[in-house]
């Protein structure tokens, strides 16, 4: 399997309080640690498009 390519949300505040997201054609990966090695969440692009969309609902 290879290492999932994690890149740092653009929200992110100092320090190690940030969310990292990595994808592959079929899964969204999500960690919110500086070590993503440790608790991963992952779902499929529609599920993660549908949250994304929930959160900027909810943000305007």
């Amino acid at each position: 399997m290879r290492t999932p390519q994690w890149q740092k949300s653009s929200n992110c505040q100092e320090g190690e309080a940030c969310v990292h997201v990595a994808a592959t054609a079929e899964t969204v990966h999500l960690t919110e640690s500086a070590d993503p090695n440790q608790s991963i969440l992952s779902t499929d692009r529609d599920t993660f498009g549908a949250l994304l969309r929930a959160l900027k609902k909810n943000h305007s």
